[in-house]
């Protein structure tokens, strides 16, 4: 039962949203009611799913070089103090830097001609802190016992961050990553916002284009289709979660 109470509210809210447009008279370019919104997605369903297979391409793209290059950070702050002290004022300062501000200029960077350029670069931002932070908490999260252990036993700094904290690390790591994933089709949606999403014709595109001509209900269907979208994967990334974390529980 308690399965299907999501989609007892999600049922209650669209007939509210329904009866309430159709007794107030709402404009249908103000706010369409759900049943217009299965209109369009109806329609445009093949649009749709081309554009948000280009802005998952993207997300799933800046997700894998956002992994590679936080851990590899994360692991040279084990490694070495000084390059911790020196790398986490900078991976901050990515953090709290807003991916609408710098677009234009990664845009000009990227070449006007290669907009996908900006875009990854753009969503690897935004995914980078949180898989960053994961994995820098894990790799101080190993026994202080077994630190000590393998001091014991003459285990270079190496070994110690390859052989014990990165293994200790493993939870964090999976979680930085499914807050990452989410991320990292924000950071798509967005960048191709701010980039200007024409060469790409993702999402984003959608959304200003059906805005640009007052249809509502198709900026809602492409709303839909993202969260279904987000929903997704955020499901496949629970999934991994939990296998990943049986593995690293039963080794």
């Amino acid at each position: 039962m308690s399965r299907l109470a999501p989609f007892v509210l999600i049922a209650i809210l669209l007939a509210g949203w329904e009866i309430a447009c159709r007794v107030m008279q709402v404009p249908v370019y103000f706010l369409p009611p759900p049943s217009a919104v299965a209109v369009a997605l109806s329609e445009h369903w093949p649009a749709l799913v081309a554009a948000s297979w280009r802005t998952l391409s993207v997300a799933l793209i800046s997700l894998v070089l956002a992994s590679l290059i936080a851990q590899a950070l994360a692991i040279l702050t084990a490694l070495s103090p000084l390059l911790d002290r020196a790398i986490r004022p900078l991976a901050s300062v990515v953090q709290v830097t807003p991916v609408v501000a710098i677009a234009p200029l990664v845009l000009i960077w990227a070449g006007l001609d290669h907009p996908e350029r900006a875009l990854v670069t753009l969503a690897v931002l935004v995914a980078f802190f949180p898989i960053f932070s994961g994995a820098t908490a894990g790799l101080r999260s190993a026994d202080p016992d077994l630190e000590r252990l393998f001091a014991l036993y003459g285990a270079g700094r190496w070994q110690r961050v390859m052989r014990l904290r990165l293994p200790s690390a493993v939870p964090f790591l999976l979680e930085g990553h499914k807050v990452g994933a989410g991320l990292a089709l924000i950071g798509a949606v967005v960048a191709e916002f701010g980039a200007g999403s024409g060469g790409v014709r993702g999402l984003a595109w959608q959304i200003l284009d059906a805005g640009n001509k007052l249809q509502t209900d198709r900026m809602i269907a492409a709303l839909v289709v993202l969260g279904a979208m987000g929903v997704a994967l955020h499901a496949a990334l629970e999934a991994i979660e939990r296998a990943g974390l049986r593995w690293w529980r039963g080794r």
